[in-house]
């Protein structure tokens, strides 16, 4: 069977909202600390304390939206803890992630200088599990008031006259977990308090968001939107990709096709989750009011031998390129209510699109496949009829392939992957609605030499994009690409 897909051009039917393609950042192991936060003092080149070397590789990305402080973290976080001058504010321990000492040096005006400096809107997840309703609306307060009000004159005395553009406020996170064990109606009562105070201040208007659903809890969906829809306008979700079992998650480079198999297998498991959780929510909101914001997900493996198990640092190969490809793949499908994504995490933990190793630094697998994807940000999704062949392994079937495609300035940009480990895909791409079925065809190809190529400080540029010469039109106007077994690819027609 062949893998072939009709593309109608004249059929738009949604946009790709660029924030689907958002990052987490949170004070975990080394992704704040060592990862985007060496300090002004460091012999590491730095902007006010910020690495130039991690700037520079996810301002290449232009991410649109950096969540932040946590995570569990953020049900923890007290914010008045990281303002003022750094040596004199409070240290704590991180009980969450480690047990090590924050000391808060990377606080409220430090996030906001990064986001200012990569161009990207912050969001941010207020405190609810150990927290206060005071502690939440004197933040919002502190950081958008641009009147006379205590938390606007304290911004001022940290140093900062002029508020900031927030946009995103996230009301607890996990709050059925580590955010506070509570049950679904009674966070949803708590949600409903704590908002009311999440102000808006002049012109700022905040996207007030209510903390979602793990997996498959569907009842927690339910509660939410029942009791408390009308008060939000965004609700999240969190799914890990995990190839077999929590107790025992596997390595992160050492694997076999089997385990590559499940590992995509589980990752697609995105797409029944999303529309099901999309399904409870067209019930309270048929007017689609209401985003979904997946804004935790991606491979979760066990830690790299001889490192902290509290940090959550894994390497990351081709596999995750695909999850990541395949994933994002299922939110451009369901982007009339996703609008909103979070890969966990930036900087050296779980699927980070970088990682350091003291003064060096390298991208990974995953951070290419959010380069090779900037083309989708903003973008026309455009109405695709895909078969695919299938990828069968030990009784088991998913898709061989994945596709997506979009329309911006006039041009046809189409990502698609390979899942499987051992065979090339021959696609076949009719191109209807078009004026001319004679556009020049380019294309860039992520492909490692093995299943688990990864890229380290030593070599860094082990697995990079390519030039994709594998594709080409037919006679008939037709496209026919040939993509090698595990890798993603990125056509542009026009």
């Amino acid at each position: 069977m062949t893998n072939r897909a009709i593309i109608n051009a004249d059929r738009p039917i949604g946009t790709i909202d660029r924030n689907i393609y958002g990052h987490f950042a949170e004070h975990l192991g080394r992704c704040i600390y060592e990862g985007i936060w060496v300090g002004e003092d460091s012999e590491i080149p730095n902007t006010k304390g910020i690495r130039n070397d991690v700037l520079q590789a996810l301002q290449g990305l232009n991410i649109p939206v950096l969540r932040w402080p946590g995570g569990c973290f953020a049900d923890e976080y007290h914010w008045k803890d990281g303002i003022g001058p750094r040596e004199s504010r409070k240290r704590m321990v991180n009980t969450n992630w480690g047990g090590v000492v924050e000391n808060n040096h990377f606080g409220t005006h430090e996030f906001l200088l990064l986001c200012e400096l990569l161009g990207c809107e912050p969001y941010i997840n207020g405190n609810v599990g150990s927290g206060t309703v005071q502690e939440m609306q004197e933040w919002v307060e502190y950081m958008t008031s641009d009147g006379e009000s205590p938390m606007a004159a304290l911004r001022a005395e940290s140093g900062r006259e002029k508020p900031w553009a927030i946009k995103y406020f996230g009301v607890g996170n996990e709050n059925w977990g580590c955010g506070g064990n509570m049950r679904p109606e009674y966070y949803a009562d708590e949600y409903r308090r704590y908002q009311t105070y999440v102000r808006n201040y002049g012109a700022n208007k905040i996207t007030r968001i209510a903390c979602g659903a793990s997996d498959f809890n569907f009842n927690w969906t339910e509660v939410l939107m029942r009791e408390a829809a009308p008060y939000m306008d965004a609700l999240t979700l969190h799914y890990y990709t995990v190839p077999f079992e929590w107790a025992a998650k596997g390595s992160a480079t050492d694997f076999d096709a089997k385990t590559w198999f499940q590992t995509l297998r589980k990752a697609l498991v995105m797409d029944e989750l999303v529309a099901k959780h999309k399904t409870i929510m067209d019930k309270y909101d048929p007017g689609k009011r209401i985003s979904l914001i997946v804004d935790e997900w991606g491979t979760w493996y066990d830690v790299e031998p001889g490192t902290n198990p509290g940090f959550l640092y894994q390497q990351n190969s081709m596999r995750d390129a695909l999850v990541a490809a395949a994933t994002l793949h299922i939110f451009h499908k369901h982007s009339d209510r996703v609008r909103m994504a979070n890969i966990a995490q930036t900087v050296n933990v779980l699927q980070a699109v970088v990682l350091t190793e003291g003064g060096k630094m390298t991208v990974t697998p995953t951070y290419h496949v959010f380069d090779m994807f900037n083309v989708h940000h903003d973008a026309e999704l455009l109405d695709v009829v895909h078969e695919s062949a299938p990828y069968a392994l030990d009784g088991e079937t998913i898709p061989q392939t994945s596709i997506s495609v979009s329309r911006k300035d006039g041009v046809i940009h189409i990502s698609m992957c390979n899942l499987s480990h051992d065979e090339a895909a021959t696609l076949s791409f009719e191109l209807r609605g078009l004026t001319a079925n004679d556009a020049p065809i380019a294309g860039t190809l992520l492909q490692g030499d093995a299943l688990n190529a990864h890229n380290t400080v030593e070599q860094p540029d082990r697995v990079r994009p390519v030039p994709f010469a594998g594709a080409e039109r037919q006679a008939d106007g037709s496209i026919r690409a040939v993509l090698p077994p595990a890798s993603v690819a990125v056509l542009r027609i026009g």
